[in-house]
């Protein structure tokens, strides 16, 4: 990074303010050379810690050129490994609370187009996400958080990381995620809501319950040795399609010799096998939803429209038990 860089987003933002000129500049001199460095990360965290009110402009440059830096860095890409995760929530939590709403909004952003991400960093997210849902104020991108009620910002937001393809289930809702969305249906049950926001509830707990996201993102250990071999002379990706196309073209079969796997079958059909085994409510499954039905005294219309959906999804499996 150039020293002029770094003055340039500290006098940026010297007033509190950014303008759409500062903002054009910073573009300017920060992809001066293609990418975004570690020192001009820092720059941008610091000019984000001094603006006091950030426009829509300057949160799209901020989470935009960050989201990037944060997920493509470290090889293989697509990847956040532990150190880079490690780094991201020690700078943001710096004082035991998320700084300002253009780091909500980077953290969702990041687990949107990563591959995948530690464990720490998904229930880093989560928890924040969900506290400024619960007590957040201040503007985002695309519009207001609320303390009362759950508006549709905050229905996007939240839709945004369960569903996100590095948040805590790849590309479906996890049981954290699901808990979560009854936390907050609970607190905010008697506040006016957006009328997506039930929606969203019966879909993301009915999604835990029946869906299947696919099967687990490669570690970043495994996408870095394939990223390896693709780039290799003779063995790589030459003499990988090379093969591809002397043998039998079966979805599985083929690339999982190619690769050195010999392990199920992992065609169309035993997709279809995993997807219509996800769609039964296992035992396990109905006792833990009898548990969160159970947690308050009444059966509210949220809960009311979910069993709804799960007896018309299961063909009437979920049976209450009695309060």
């Amino acid at each position: 990074m150039s020293m002029e860089f770094g003055a340039l987003a500290a006098d940026a933002a010297s007033d509190g303010r950014i303008s759409a000129e500062e903002i054009l500049e910073l573009r300017r001199q920060g992809w001066a050379d293609g990418k975004i460095g570690p020192d001009e990360a820092e720059s941008l965290f610091a000019a984000n810690d001094a603006c006091m009110a950030p426009t829509s402009e300057w949160c799209e440059f901020f989470v935009e050129a960050l989201s990037h830096f944060i997920v493509d860095a470290v090889p293989p890409a697509g990847y956040i490994d532990d150190e880079m995760a490690e780094e991201l929530v020690t700078r943001i939590d710096r004082d035991g609370r998320l700084g300002s709403l253009a780091e909500l909004e980077l953290l969702v952003r990041v687990l949107e187009i990563s591959l995948n991400a530690p464990e720490r960093l998904k229930a880093y997210a989560l928890k924040q996400v969900e506290n400024a849902v619960l007590h957040g104020d201040g503007p985002t991108r695309y519009g207001e958080l609320d303390a009362k009620g759950i508006n549709k910002t905050e229905c996007d937001l939240l839709r945004r990381l369960i569903f996100a393809p590095a948040g805590d289930r790849p590309a479906a809702v996890s049981k954290a995620e699901a808990e979560m969305l009854f936390r907050i249906k609970d607190l905010a049950l008697y506040e006016v809501n957006a009328p997506d926001w039930q929606q969203l509830f019966v879909q993301g707990v009915g999604n835990y319950l029946l869906g299947f996201g696919g099967d687990e993102p490669l570690s970043a250990t495994r996408a870095g040795e394939l990223e390896t071999f693709m780039s290799k002379e003779g063995d790589g990706v030459g003499g990988f399609m090379g093969r591809l196309f002397t043998s039998k073209p079966d979805f599985g079969g083929a690339f999982a010799s190619l690769l050195g796997d010999n392990g199920p079958d992992t065609g169309i059909e035993a997709w279809d096998d995993k997807a219509e085994a996800a769609a039964a409510l296992e035992p396990g499954e109905a006792d833990w939803l009898s548990d969160m039905l159970e947690a308050d005294e009444e059966l509210d219309d949220f809960e009311k429209s979910l069993i709804a959906f799960i007896d018309a999804e299961t063909g009437g499996q979920f049976v209450p038990r009695p309060r």
